[in-house]
Protein backbone atom coordinates (compact mmCIF):
# COMPACT_ATOMS: atom_id res chain seq x y z
CA UNK A 1 0.00 0.00 0.00
CA UNK A 2 1.37 3.44 -1.28
CA UNK A 3 0.69 6.71 1.27
CA UNK A 4 0.71 10.61 -0.31
CA UNK A 5 0.60 12.99 2.72
CA UNK A 6 -1.74 15.78 1.99
CA UNK A 7 -0.51 19.55 2.35
CA UNK A 8 1.58 20.13 4.56
CA UNK A 9 2.16 16.97 6.04
CA UNK A 10 5.06 14.48 6.35
CA UNK A 11 5.37 11.13 7.01
CA UNK A 12 8.66 10.02 9.27
CA UNK A 13 10.08 6.80 10.11
CA UNK A 14 11.66 6.69 13.37
CA UNK A 15 15.45 6.45 14.06
CA UNK A 16 15.66 3.84 16.84
CA UNK A 17 18.75 5.34 19.75
CA UNK A 18 21.21 3.19 20.30
CA UNK A 19 20.80 0.70 22.98
CA UNK A 20 24.11 1.06 25.07
CA UNK A 21 25.28 4.18 26.48
CA UNK A 22 28.72 5.71 25.81
CA UNK A 23 30.31 3.34 28.75
CA UNK A 24 28.76 0.30 27.07
CA UNK A 25 25.81 -0.18 29.80
CA UNK A 26 22.46 -1.58 27.84
CA UNK A 27 19.51 0.15 28.25
CA UNK A 28 16.53 -2.00 28.64
CA UNK A 29 13.45 -1.09 26.08
CA UNK A 30 11.57 0.21 29.13
CA UNK A 31 13.95 2.46 30.11
CA UNK A 32 14.63 3.83 26.32
CA UNK A 33 12.99 7.31 25.70
CA UNK A 34 10.74 7.67 22.12
CA UNK A 35 13.60 8.67 19.88
CA UNK A 36 12.85 12.21 18.30
CA UNK A 37 14.97 11.63 15.29
CA UNK A 38 13.29 10.17 11.90
CA UNK A 39 13.64 9.63 8.26
CA UNK A 40 11.32 11.53 5.91
CA UNK A 41 9.44 8.81 3.92
CA UNK A 42 6.82 11.04 2.10
CA UNK A 43 5.71 14.65 1.97
CA UNK A 44 2.59 16.59 1.15
CA UNK A 45 2.96 19.08 -2.22
CA UNK A 46 2.89 22.01 0.36
CA UNK A 47 0.31 24.90 1.87
CA UNK A 48 -1.49 27.24 0.28
CA UNK A 49 -0.69 30.34 1.27
CA UNK A 50 -3.17 33.66 1.62
CA UNK A 51 -2.90 33.92 -2.09
CA UNK A 52 -3.92 30.52 -2.50
CA UNK A 53 -0.55 29.90 -4.01
CA UNK A 54 1.06 26.61 -2.90
CA UNK A 55 4.11 26.91 -1.05
CA UNK A 56 6.38 24.26 -1.13
CA UNK A 57 8.02 22.37 1.52
CA UNK A 58 11.54 22.50 3.22
CA UNK A 59 11.95 18.97 3.42
CA UNK A 60 12.46 16.51 1.52
CA UNK A 61 12.19 12.77 1.01
CA UNK A 62 15.28 11.21 2.74
CA UNK A 63 15.88 14.13 5.03
CA UNK A 64 17.07 13.04 8.71
CA UNK A 65 14.73 15.16 11.07
CA UNK A 66 14.76 16.42 14.51
CA UNK A 67 11.21 16.89 15.87
CA UNK A 68 9.64 17.40 19.30
CA UNK A 69 9.31 14.26 21.41
CA UNK A 70 5.27 13.90 21.38
CA UNK A 71 4.85 15.82 18.11
CA UNK A 72 2.97 13.95 15.32
CA UNK A 73 0.03 10.99 14.84
CA UNK A 74 1.39 7.70 15.19
CA UNK A 75 0.23 5.12 12.66
CA UNK A 76 0.77 1.04 11.60
CA UNK A 77 1.83 1.17 7.26
CA UNK A 78 2.41 -2.65 6.28
CA UNK A 79 3.11 -3.57 9.48
CA UNK A 80 5.48 -0.71 10.25
CA UNK A 81 4.73 1.63 12.82
CA UNK A 82 5.13 5.52 11.59
CA UNK A 83 4.72 9.14 12.25
CA UNK A 84 2.84 11.90 10.49
CA UNK A 85 3.04 15.31 11.20
CA UNK A 86 3.14 18.83 10.01
CA UNK A 87 5.88 20.51 8.56
CA UNK A 88 6.08 23.14 11.69
CA UNK A 89 6.33 20.50 14.43
CA UNK A 90 10.10 19.88 12.84
CA UNK A 91 12.14 21.31 14.36
CA UNK A 92 15.71 20.86 11.93
CA UNK A 93 17.28 19.07 9.86
CA UNK A 94 20.40 17.13 10.63
CA UNK A 95 22.65 17.46 8.15
CA UNK A 96 26.21 15.70 7.64
CA UNK A 97 29.58 16.87 8.58
CA UNK A 98 30.50 17.15 5.23
CA UNK A 99 27.86 19.21 3.75
CA UNK A 100 28.06 21.71 6.91
CA UNK A 101 31.74 21.72 6.40
CA UNK A 102 31.16 22.77 2.41
CA UNK A 103 28.85 25.61 3.33
CA UNK A 104 31.06 27.12 5.11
Amino acid sequence: MKFRPLHDRILVRRIEAEEKTAGGIIIPDTAKEKPQEGEVIAVGPGARNENGQLQPLDIQVGDRILFGKWSGTEIKLNGEDLLIMKESDIMGVIEAEETVKKAA
